[in-house]
């Protein structure tokens, strides 16, 4: 097994939005902000080879918006999806599987393109399955108001009407083995049924953390996003991760922070705090 970093790019957010009821003073010593309190977060995804499997975890936002669409997220940054593959050796066509870890527009975007009439979409990877859960699935395909502009229903359901969609089965919290030492937590805080890919790796357990834990800055207990449904189920299963992610030695793969790439973590008097941060590639 090989396991790549993919940058496809940075977007803005703004800060408040992303810590909830933390004030600006504390969160800004982390994450700062610009002019217009917006704060740069990362698009990355992982690419993982293992035998003929070549598997992608999130796409990132794509380029199929319209540039209003766009225009919100403040887009910047040379790296695409398309640029980082070619960067290895590998093209679009070469994916096996694509795994979303949630359907929001920042971590699916991608995985649906324009047709070549621009006059409806298909899957990016043509030869991908492409994997969610049912319980997440019904919930983005019948969104609430509150994340209706998260879940576009063009990232979503040309991948169903293709025919590639397969679902994870769901056990507990966990899923069964679906790759070769990849197994699956579910979390419901941030969106019902969110996947955590947990990637047993050079002896190590490397978690994609998508949106559980954003960045660096959200490790403190108390900073959870305003853009989760229900900020005290993050609460909860946050705490319980953080913990076994200490005691277990766990390296967390950081999908939106624009700093930095992996953590690990620490005890300290006031709770679990970052330990180190570094590039992937110096950890493996």
């Amino acid at each position: 097994m090989k396991i790549h970093v993919l940058n496809t790019g940075y977007f803005k957010l703004d800060g408040g939005a992303m810590f909830g009821v933390v004030p600006k003073s504390l969160w800004s010593r982390t994450n700062p902000a610009d002019e217009n309190n917006m704060c740069s977060w990362a698009l990355r995804s992982l690419l993982i080879e293992d035998g003929k499997k070549l598997i992608l975890i999130d796409t990132g936002m794509g380029d199929k918006q319209s540039d209003k669409f766009f225009s919100h997220y403040y887009l910047h940054g040379n790296d695409s999806l398309d640029k980082s593959l070619n960067n290895l050796g590998f093209n679009r066509d070469d994916i096996t599987d694509v795994f979303l870890t949630h359907l929001h527009f920042d971590h699916c975007g991608g995985a649906v393109e324009w047709n070549d009439q621009k006059n409806g979409y298909r899957p990016t990877f043509k030869n991908a399955t492409y994997w969610s859960t049912q319980d997440h699935w019904n919930w983005a395909v019948n969104p609430n108001d509150r994340e209706k502009a998260s879940f576009l229903k063009e990232n979503i359901l040309p991948i169903q009407e293709s025919g590639q969609l397969k679902f994870v089965e769901k056990t507990g919290d966990y899923s069964k083995e679906i790759f070769n030492n990849f197994d699956v937590l579910f979390v419901d805080g941030h969106t019902e049924s969110m996947m955590i890919p947990h990637i047993h790796y050079k002896n190590k357990t490397l978690v994609f953390m998508a949106d559980l834990l954003p960045s660096v800055g959200h490790i403190p207990l108390p900073y959870v996003m305003g853009y989760d449904t229900r900020p005290l189920t993050t609460l909860k299963e946050k705490g319980i991760f953080l913990n076994q992610a200490m005691n277990e030695k766990y390296v967390l793969f950081l999908e939106h922070d624009a700093m930095n790439e992996c953590c690990t973590l620490k005890e300290t008097e006031k709770g679990i705090r970052l330990d180190e941060h570094f590039d992937f590639k110096s950890m493996f």
